[in-house]
């Protein structure tokens, strides 16, 4: 009988990928003899995205997955911006916020997630002009839906968008802007160990920069799947790798040694904002650690002083070779099949991870770990502050020099003492603890200065012989853990034990009260001071008072929501979702619905006016801004009046009574003070966003019509047959004529033809 052959090791391919991005991976293992298999029958799974759920409860020590639960932490845009704010604000409260320490975390721009940071982003945005901003999908790839914004302002109220603050001064290369590509390894987080590849590229921009050209994506953005589609530049698509990248910088009379050890504290440092979300979503997928791990393809930009500032870290970067050989491709390649099989051989592929993750297996993990550097855990302890307490398997593993003592402080507790009890109140959480005997001893040792391992000792000889160090280990991390989490405890070498505690992200503005007085009534009006309250009183200082009016009159209030800002009254939300450019356009809807009367129509409408003679403006609902730019150029230039909103008698249908609601015309200009009076209305401008030629000949009265429809308002908001009559009679009375946004000229030499101007101040 002959014995049986053993089953080859079988490894999975899966995800949403092209097959470049898994020819190295089944290059490396079917070399060592490796099979494929499925999703049942698997030693080493390679998913490009994240594995089913189901799929992480399969993992062991021998069987190895290239993901971990909880990377979303670092891999989704706004979710990394809130881990390495998360961990800034942790050292600040603990070092303060000028410590170098703390300015050791400074290397990730301002970033704010739509809708609900929109706010917030207004008023960064008012308060530093001189910023420019980029707009990012929060988890989207290959670039996609990346732009410049040229107004943060206008960023999409809608969730999954980033609006993050533009590094304007890049470092360039032959005068293109550059992103590095850097490739991080979490090799395991129980205990937790982090690489970085000593290889990997500088992908450059295909078109030279400009910082005033932020709508060329060619100059602006260095992902090669955008770039690609440059047809007019002569290299679409260069990478060059961090060999002759560095050669190059010392060339350039650079310290390239400064720099690379910038960006490797950068990455450790990225790493330790997520690890506690990674642990705690492990648990909760059942996944175990010693069968998890994942590459991420870290994205820096270097500016002019040769500061890194991470971008993002892409989850299952791309394995595909991207530039043409003669521009990189082959070095690409080659550097991308070695990042795959020093990843897999360092993470033991084909063997099994040891039960307990020891001083030993650490060295035998980088004797294997070929062009990976090992950035934690460090001899040196220069990261201990930024973990404070280490997990207890962190805290069992130990590098070749043993590192700092780790010591804790008391931060902002109160003791209570009765007898021989002890109780603690933290005054910033408001927690109260009553201690055992063990706890309330392992307290105050940790209020004598004892450090860790003193802690085990004085525990250790009041145990006595029969409890190993392995339990008195667990029993003081159970109880330190909490006290850490909750903030009782502090880094020992904090600056001084009496810091404030930390600020909100940001402080809650105070509101703005003041009255709008429009068509013999009064609105009291509260807003958010800042650039809401701002614009209100700069665009209705003739209608504004600050007394706030009577209870019995309707309050409108103007709030910050969780989607931009709303409006609404003292009973339900008028508006919402609303642009800060919104609110007073928004207000001034609102309130001309309000000023109805019988036997009248209100026309929300824009008026060009001299004296007692108005052309209504029709204006599209797209580009609305541009289209009232272009008003309010025409009123500078001819000396009339814009303003919004007139009433309309249904037995005189000919002449309008304007209501002088101020317009925003753009950001930084208002429409002209207006002093309309009731008068003859001599013509419709309907300005189009889609036209591109003028159409000056008059317009078919129903297609004018159906144009003034939407803006006319008759109590209950339904037109009477009288209401649709005298609206008719006006769209056939009245000159009307069609123009695009751009026609300026026309717009003028047509007003000339009107009652509304002089011919001898028509000309432009």
């Amino acid at each position: 009988m002959s014995a049986s052959t053993p089953t080859s090791p079988r490894f999975w391919l899966s995800g949403q990928r092209h097959a470049e991005q898994d020819h190295f991976f089944r290059q490396a293992l079917e070399d060592q003899g490796w099979q494929e298999g499925d999703d049942q029958h698997w030693q080493a799974a390679w998913v490009t995205g994240m594995p089913p759920k189901a799929a992480f409860r399969l993992t062991s020590p021998e069987r190895r997955m290239n993901h971990i639960p909880g990377n979303a932490a670092l891999t989704v845009k706004s979710r990394l911006h809130e881990s390495l704010s998360a961990l800034r604000a942790r050292v600040a409260r603990h070092f303060g916020a000028e410590h170098p320490h703390t300015q050791r975390l400074d290397f990730f721009p301002r970033a704010y997630e739509m809708p609900h940071d929109y706010p917030a982003l207004v008023e960064d945005a008012e308060a530093h002009p001189e910023k420019r901003w980029i707009l990012k999908p929060t988890n989207a790839s290959k670039g996609q839906g990346v732009r410049v914004l040229r107004d943060p302002q206008a960023a999409p109220l809608s969730p999954n968008w980033l609006v993050q603050e533009y590094i304007g001064n890049p470092h360039t290369i032959r005068g293109h802007k550059y992103v590095l590509r850097l490739y991080m390894l979490i090799a395991g987080i129980d205990p937790l160990r982090i690489y970085l590849y000593r290889q990997g590229f500088a992908k450059l921009a295909s078109a030279p920069w400009d910082p005033d050209d932020v709508d060329n994506v060619y100059s602006q953005l260095t992902n090669p799947d955008i770039n690609a589609r440059n047809q007019e530049a002569e290299v679409p698509v260069e990478f060059i790798d961090l060999d002759r990248y560095r050669t190059w910088l010392r060339e350039q009379g650079h310290d390239d040694e400064a720099l690379f050890a910038q960006l490797d504290d950068l990455a450790a440092l990225t790493a330790l904002s997520g690890v506690e979300a990674m642990r705690a979503r492990s648990r909760e997928a059942g996944a175990d650690p010693r069968g998890c791990y994942e590459l991420i393809g870290l994205d820096c930009l270097v500016d002019d002083t040769l500061k890194p500032w991470i971008l993002e870290c892409n989850l299952s970067p791309s394995l595909g070779v991207c530039a043409a050989p003669e521009h990189g491709g082959v070095v690409e390649a080659r550097v991308k099949e070695s990042l795959v099989r020093d990843t897999l051989a360092l993470t033991g592929h084909g063997t099994a991870a040891p039960e307990t993750f020891d001083a030993e297996a650490l060295a035998a993990e980088r004797d294997r770990a070929g062009g990976f550097a090992p950035l934690y855990p460090s001899s040196d302890g220069r990261f201990m502050p930024f973990i404070g307490l280490p997990s207890l398997s962190d805290y069992r593993l130990r590098a070749t020099d043993e590192p700092p003592a780790l010591a804790f402080q008391a931060h902002n507790v109160s003791e209570l003492i009765e007898d021989e009890r002890l109780a603690l109140y933290h005054h910033d959480s408001g927690h109260y603890y009553q201690l055992n005997d063990s706890a309330a001893l392992i307290w105050l040792l940790i209020s004598e200065g004892e450090s860790v391992e003193a802690i085990l000792a004085h525990l250790q000889a009041a145990s006595g012989p029969g409890v190993t160090r392995t339990q008195l280990e667990n029993d003081l991390w159970a109880t330190l853990q909490p006290w850490w989490q909750s903030g009782l405890l502090a880094p020992m070498d904090r600056i001084d034990t009496a810091l404030e505690p930390p600020t909100p992200k940001r402080d809650i503005p105070t509101t703005w009260r003041g009255a709008l007085h429009f068509d013999d009534r009064v609105w009291p009006l509260t807003a958010p001071s800042g650039p809401v309250a701002d614009r209100l009183t700069a665009s209705l200082a003739a209608l504004l008072s600050r007394a706030h009016g009577s209870a019995s009159e309707e309050t409108l209030h103007i709030l910050e929501s969780a989607s931009g800002y709303c409006l609404t009254n003292d009973t339900r939300v008028i508006r919402s979702r609303l642009h800060v450019d919104d609110v007073l356009p928004a207000l001034a809807q609102y309130c001309l619905g309000q000023t109805t009367r019988p036997g009248h129509l209100v026309l929300d409408v824009t008026l060009l006016s001299q004296g007692n003679q108005h052309i209504v403006c029709l204006l599209p609902t797209r580009e609305a801004s541009s289209a009232l730019a272009t008003l309010n150029a025409v009123a500078a230039t001819h000396g009339l009046s814009l303003s919004r909103g007139a009433r309309l008698a249904l037995d005189t249908p000919d002449v309008l009574a304007p209501l002088n609601l101020p317009v925003a015309a753009t950001e930084d200009s208002l429409g002209t003070p207006t002093h309309a009076v009731p008068g003859r209305c001599g013509g419709l401008l309907w300005l189009d966003a889609d036209t591109t030629e003028t159409t000056d000949a008059p317009l078919a009265a129903l297609d004018v019509l159906g144009q003034l429809l939407p803006f006319s308002l008759e109590e209950q908001n339904r037109l009477s047959p009288e209401a649709l009559t005298a609206l008719q009679h006006l769209s056939q009375s009245a000159v009307s004529a069609r123009f695009a946004l751009t026609e300026f000229d026309a717009i003028g030499q047509w007003l000339s033809q009107t009652s509304l101007l002089p011919s001898s101040r028509a000309a432009v």
